[in-house]
């Protein structure tokens, strides 16, 4: 690793991955807070000085001031290996265990560090106490269900739920004043087969 000026390194035209309003901006105010964190994870150049690994933090460096910016070379790559390794870089091969965090991580560092939270952590009733208070002083009950599928059960349910989320029935259905999307969508599915039960 080492370090060099941030006006050597160029970005890469063909990366994929892109990150661009709020979570560019907690991008960039997490690497002012906690600069240490590149040299932990340097960016990745080929012998072009081209962004292999790490094309959102060159930009954020670059909103952030920063001028000096940590690489690692990987020059021993053919083409072929370079375009791998910018797809394998930003791919995900893991998942998160929502449960874990929910009960050990405070959900506000989370979001400020740039992570997707589940809709349905705004309505946990751990969060929001046994009633969430509106605005108007009405209080209306929410409720989390966790439901444990196999891989194929949670995709087809996901798709279902996408797809009745552009129906025209969709923005009629009663929401209780509940705003979580996922929520109201099998609200609706369920009352539909309730109805065809009859």
């Amino acid at each position: 690793m080492q370090k060099v000026d941030i006006r050597q390194v160029r970005n890469n035209p063909d990366n994929p991955r892109f990150i661009k309003d709020h979570k560019f901006e907690k991008l960039v105010k997490s690497i002012r807070e906690f600069p240490q964190m590149l040299e932990l994870r340097p960016i990745v150049v080929n012998q072009d000085m081209v962004v292999l690994g790490g094309n959102m933090r060159l930009k954020a460096c670059e909103a952030a001031g920063i001028k000096e910016v940590p690489i690692i070379f990987a020059d021993n790559l053919t083409p072929e290996q370079e375009k791998e390794f910018i797809i394998k870089d930003n791919s995900s091969f893991g998942e998160w265990d929502w449960d874990l965090l929910a009960n050990e991580w405070d959900v506000e560092n989370l979001q400020d560090w740039g992570m997707d939270i589940p809709d349905e952590w705004a309505l946990r009733p751990e969060e929001l106490g046994e009633d969430f208070e509106l605005a108007d002083g009405d209080r209306e009950p929410f409720q989390q269900m966790t439901f444990h599928l196999a891989d194929e059960q949670a995709e087809q349910i996901k798709n279902a739920l996408d797809d009745i989320k552009k129906l025209d029935e969709f923005k009629y259905v009663e929401t209780f004043a509940n705003e979580n999307s996922n929520g109201n969508a099998l609200y609706l599915i369920i009352m539909q087969w309730v109805e065809q039960r009859k």
